[in-house]
């Protein structure tokens, strides 16, 4: 698979929320060389805590799919994953996660924890960290620079 064209795919996602005035974290999933689903974070707008880039990405792409269980899908996300995307990615059976930024506050895909490989539960996820990173970083760390001058 050619991550960084899907990774820049989650970057433009990334960029819908950014304009939009939400934190800008994108995904895409990816089943066969084809995009199944889309998200970016919309928690302000939805005023919803579970309206993280992953969660909505996972909902279209069960949709699209017409179920659940989502094997053989590759999901990309420009931030490592948080406790709540972490377990709905493993649940929804994911074979693989790639993230470009590390999420040294929240990250649960091997910085803070690893809850998608972690072997009690009955399905682990591949992960691949740092593709893109510096790209992905750059737009967090330039939102929240710009968040802090407004203030």
């Amino acid at each position: 698979m050619n991550h960084e064209l899907y990774m820049k795919e989650a970057i433009a996602e990334a960029k819908k929320a950014e304009s939009i005035g939400e934190v800008p974290i994108g995904c895409v999933i990816v089943r066969e060389g084809e995009i199944v689903g889309r998200g970016h974070n919309l928690r302000e707008t939805d005023k919803d805590p579970t309206a993280h880039a992953e969660i909505i990405a996972i909902r279209k792409a069960a949709e699209r799919l017409g179920g659940w269980r989502l094997m053989g899908c590759t999901l990309y996300v420009t931030l490592e994953p948080c406790p709540m995307c972490a377990g709905a990615i493993m649940l929804s059976r994911m074979e693989r996660v790639v993230y470009g930024a590390v999420d040294p506050k929240g990250g649960c895909a091997g910085t803070l924890m690893n809850l998608l490989q972690d072997s009690r539960f009955n399905h682990q996820v591949a992960v691949e960290a740092g593709v893109m990173e510096q790209e992905c970083g750059a737009l967090l760390t330039q939102f929240f620079r710009n968040l802090r001058r407004k203030k």
